[in-house]
């Protein structure tokens, strides 16, 4: 039986194994046994032998025959919503079976294979990333008694030649008779007919942003960024009645206000939204401002109702009626309005407050000085001097941004890194850990997307470790290069790479679009390893007693649990009956977001574009069944 390696490129530093706290580092699955002679295998009729199996124990409601069809203990089951209304992985044929028969409150029903688009047909397929193991992948449909979804299951070949099941996805698409507003259910737009009272689309749209009839939004969404936006759009596919509030003056600020060069790492194929994908004739890298304004172009097109200028003034919980009472401020008049919505979702990012130090000196610092990267309004050299010094402490995105945008001002600039960060350059993310999958001749991204979401985490860290030792090699030279300058790189936790990373702390890594080899190359100078002590009227002081002058000092330390922001937003009460939200549980599911939050009526929304694409489905549907007592 083939194992997965945890071996590291040969410049990469052992892997940083933090995480959220609470979060778990879960392990690395073991690969099954490679299919044997795999070029003359017939994919389909072996997954319609699953599936007929699988009805055939459906059907008797014999569970032990069920269980039959998968590996004995190298096997995954994971569920998002569609049996249980939670979203779960489990892990071994005991596991399972204890799942299906004393935790699903829905049973699956009718099994089909799913053949509608070219990707879904049954196919003899990698089940690592390399060609290693060879196995049978298949998309499916199915029913419960509380409605439809889509599944994606991989088969292995055991030593006696018997295809079983490996990995199992269920996933809801629809609950009960509410289908989505789309397509051949898509609205009328007009009533046609004779009637004096008759409204046009205009009055009928504003009275509708404005709930000019006196009634209260079902759900209040805080922000208006990609989380907050793409389930507003579920939602009002599903009818449920929906307002966002944000405090900035225009829908996209969120994106539009951070620094002049910020560009968007992902490619375009992976960061599409909801019902209204990216044009073909969209950059592959999207600017910020250019994202800022498909943000307000997206809400208006999916006529979406968005208060901007709102602050929160008050907000409070009534167990009896199950109902919150809201206070908004709006800042451009001074008025006060109070709702009382069911729901509040909280769509704040995926991220809390700020991180900003405080630091011995700060206070006397001669020069200019900002505690966060989100302060950071872009390198000016315009100051009366010809050559400024910069120093930015962080090592991540952020820090990599700004200091390549100091360089190409004329700064001296030097960045502090205080423990090791994980590179992959951005080529490589696009060609093989994105490649295939979410491309230019990619699949359809929904179907890519349950993939994705099809593969449980232990397993696709598994996958991650082999990608990562690809982009290693491809990115060898650029990892050298940092090495030998000082600057300290990791692999990932587990040798997982970037992507694991970010689940399970968040941050951490940095794809590099340029700042690499000005690290190489010494244009951006690098002092790793210390902590700073003070900061002194010309600069900072750190730990082995060394000092660095500058002219201007930005803080790139990163935000903390968004659970902070429930805080600072909903008060104290609140946020202490909530998780700590992001970060894997054992089960490796993310903790708290885009799932029951601990508090009801209170549901954190957050990620990024790919991620809220997703799992804004999976939250308006929790919603909608809280809606109607289906919980």
């Amino acid at each position: 039986m083939a194992t997965t390696t945890t071996s590291s490129s040969p410049t990469a530093r052992p892997a940083d194994e933090r995480s959220v706290p609470g979060s778990v580092n879960i392990p690395i699955a073991t690969w099954p046994p490679s299919a044997r002679d795999a070029a003359s295998l017939d994919p389909a009729p072996i997954a319609a032998s699953i599936v007929r199996s699988l009805n055939e124990g459906l059907t008797a409601n014999d569970i032990d025959a069920i269980s039959q069809l998968f590996l004995k203990d190298n096997c995954y089951f994971r569920d998002h919503l569609a049996l249980t209304w939670e979203l779960r992985t489990l892990k071994g044929r005991d596991a399972i079976v204890a799942f299906l028969r004393d935790e699903a409150k829905d049973r699956l029903q009718k099994v089909e294979l799913d053949t509608t688009t070219a990707f879904r047909a049954p196919r003899v397929a990698n089940l690592d990333n390399v060609g290693n193991v060879k196995g049978v992948e298949a998309f499916f449909t199915f029913e419960t008694s509380k409605g439809r979804g889509q599944g994606f299951m991989r088969l292995a070949q055991q030593e006696d030649g018997q295809w079983k099941i490996w990995t199992f996805f269920t996933t809801l698409r629809q609950a009960g008779e509410h289908v989505e507003k789309t397509h051949h259910q898509r609205p009328q737009g007009v009533n046609h007919g004779a009637d004096p009272e008759r409204k046009n689309w205009k009055e009928r749209r504003e009275a509708e942003l404005n709930f000019g009839d006196g009634s209260d939004p079902t759900v209040l969404i805080i922000g208006a960024g990609q989380a907050g936006l793409s389930l507003h759009a579920r939602l009002k596919a599903l009818g449920v009645s929906c307002l966002i509030v944000d405090s900035n003056g225009r829908i996209g600020d969120n994106w539009r206000k951070r620094y002049r060069q910020l560009v968007l790492h992902d490619p375009v194929w992976y960061d599409h939204m909801p019902y209204l994908p990216f044009p073909s004739t969209w950059p592959v890298f999207t600017p910020k401002d250019k994202l800022a304004d498909f943000f307000e172009s997206y809400a208006t097109l999916l006529e979406l109702n968005v208060w901007m200028g709102m602050d929160i003034k008050s907000s409070q919980w009534d167990d009896g009626s199950k109902s919150w009472t809201v206070e908004l401020h709006r800042r451009s008049n001074g008025k006060t309005t109070t709702l009382r919505p069911k729901h509040i979702v909280q769509a704040t990012g995926h991220s809390g407050e700020m991180n900003f130090p405080s630091i011995k000196g700060m206070s006397d610092y001669q020069g200019d000085l900002l505690c966060h990267s989100s302060q950071f309004p872009g390198a000016n050299p315009e100051s009366g001097r010809q050559h400024k010094r910069a120093i930015v402490v962080g090592s991540c995105n952020s820090s990599h941004d700004i200091c390549q945008d100091y360089f190409e001002k004329g700064y001296d600039i030097t960045m502090v890194q205080r423990s090791s960060t994980c590179v992959v350059s951005s080529k490589s993310i696009v060609e093989i850990a994105l490649g295939g999958l979410y491309d230019e001749n990619g699949p359809p991204v929904e179907d890519s997307d349950i993939w994705v979401w099809g593969t449980p985490s232990e397993v696709l860290k598994a996958m991650h470790v082999q990608i990562t030792v690809r982009q290693a090699e491809k990115d060898k030279d650029t990892l050298e290069g940092l090495t030998k300058a000082g600057f300290k790189v990791d692999c990932g936790p587990g040798g997982a790479g970037l992507m694991l990373k970010y689940f399970q702390r968040g941050g951490g890594y940095y794809i590099d679009v340029g700042a690499s080899k000005l690290i190489a190359d010494g244009k951006i100078k690098i002092k790793q390893g210390c902590e700073i002590t003070e900061v002194t009227p010309k600069g900072l002081k750190f730990d082995d007693g060394s000092e660095l002058a500058a002219d201007e000092i930005i803080f790139a330390t990163g935000y903390q649990n968004m659970r902070t922001q429930t805080r600072q937003i909903l008060g104290q009460e609140t946020a202490d009956r909530i998780g700590d939200v992001w970060g894997l549980d054992k089960e490796g599911e993310f903790r708290t977001i885009w799932r029951r939050s601990g508090h009801p009526g209170l549901w954190i929304m957050g990620g990024n574009l790919a991620l809220c694409r997703y799992n804004s489905r999976l939250l308006a549907l929790q919603i909608q069944a809280a809606l109607e007592n289906s919980f």
